[in-house]
């Protein structure tokens, strides 16, 4: 690049980066604002608050990063018109090409980031995050449950124990467990000690009775127990022990999973695991339609008494559409399998219409009415 192309990518650069540095700050601290419950709920440390909704992040990026790159290169483009320096370097011979070249190749940079982090980094923060919530929910017997307190863990179940002893130990154990619409488990030991075993959180009941009685029926039956063991992961609040979701899996995986697949969760909610594939792999085609469409509104240079506010809302409304247009897309994709294509199109789309704008290639009949629409005013 020549001088005047590096000062372009340079002035777009820091524009990006300062525009994706707030815009991921906003919707970070509103995302971490709902896990505050894992401190004061869950009792955990600001570390394990800061791991998870940290794991946030690259997906925030990638939905991000095209709306920034679309605010930088308005921001640059309208700073440089506003200090007529886009005149100067029109006057000078610089083509539109050569103008728009610096902002395209920002563009491509930011598209492959978008690219890496919706197909590779955001499936495995999100598993990564699963895994982390997962350990958080089966160890909250630690800290959300008081000496003496009768707390309802899950619907229909209830736990309780009379003090702590040594070692961490629950002294005087009662857990009711309701859940099950037949029948009605009551467990009562004299201690209880939360252990980990291959990853998954046990409480091991020591020297008690199990109670199991029919709702309908009187008779109970009663068994003594020295050792038994509970899986506390299926007491945390939201717990789900079901298949990985969309977000949480692989691309590669994505792209090998069959309608007909042995697991009940892929079988029934296929549609979404296909549009999740398509959103990720369609990602990195906004990045390149947004900037196409910011340098379509004001790439053309511009004098002082021309006003740039209708040429700056319009194309914000113009990505507005596209990217509501995508995401009618993606769900219409989660339906109907056909309408694939319309996934990709809507980007391509756009780009290409941003494309013919910002360089002169409109059709003969769109140029005609562009130049027709003045002497009409006039007259």
């Amino acid at each position: 690049m020549v001088i005047v192309e590096r000062y372009l990518f340079r002035a777009g650069l820091l524009a990006f980066v300062a525009s994706l540095g707030v815009l991921t700050a906003i919707v970070w601290v509103s995302q971490a604002l709902r896990e505050v419950d894992l401190m004061t709920g869950k009792g955990q440390t600001i570390l394990v608050f800061l791991s998870i909704t940290g794991l946030t992040i690259p997906s925030l990026i990638s939905i991000i990063a095209p709306v920034a790159l679309f605010a930088a290169v308005l921001y640059a483009l309208n700073k440089f018109n506003g200090d007529s320096e886009l005149i100067v370097m029109s006057a000078a011979g610089m083509s539109p090409y050569r103008l728009a070249r610096p902002f395209m190749m920002l563009a491509a940079v930011v598209a492959v980031l978008v690219g890496l982090l919706s197909t590779w980094l955001m499936p495995a923060s999100y598993r990564e995050m699963r895994d982390v919530l997962s350990k958080v929910r089966a160890d909250f017997l630690t800290y959300l449950v008081r000496e003496g307190q009768f707390v309802t863990l899950d619907q229909g179940f209830v736990f309780h124990y009379r003090e702590r002893g040594a070692g961490g130990a629950l002294l005087g154990i009662f857990i009711q467990d309701r859940r099950e619409p037949e029948r009605i488990s009551t467990y009562i030991a004299e201690a209880g000690l939360t252990i980990n075993e291959g990853g998954n959180n046990f409480l091991v009941l020591e020297k008690g009775y199990m109670q199991r009685q029919a709702r309908n029926d009187r008779s109970a039956a009663i068994v003594q127990f020295e050792s038994y063991a509970l899986d506390l992961a299926q007491f945390g609040p939201g717990a789900d022990a079901g298949s990985l979701r969309p977000r949480e899996r692989g691309t590669l995986e994505l792209m090998t999973l069959r309608r007909d697949s042995p697991d009940p969760y892929v079988r029934q909610l296929y549609g979404r695991f296909r549009a999740e594939l398509h959103e990720r792999l369609v990602a990195p085609l906004y990045v390149i339609a947004f900037a196409l469409i910011a340098f379509a509104a004001l790439g053309q240079p511009r004098t002082t008494r021309q006003g740039r506010g209708a040429a700056i809302v319009g194309a914000i409304v113009v990505v507005l559409v596209v990217r509501v247009s995508g995401f009618a897309a993606s769900n219409l994709v989660a339906r109907n399998p056909a309408a694939v294509w319309l996934v990709y199109s809507v980007p391509l789309l756009a780009a290409l219409a941003g494309y013919l704008v910002s360089f002169g290639r409109l059709p003969a009949w769109a140029r005609r009415r562009s130049v027709a629409s003045p002497k009409a005013r006039a007259a």
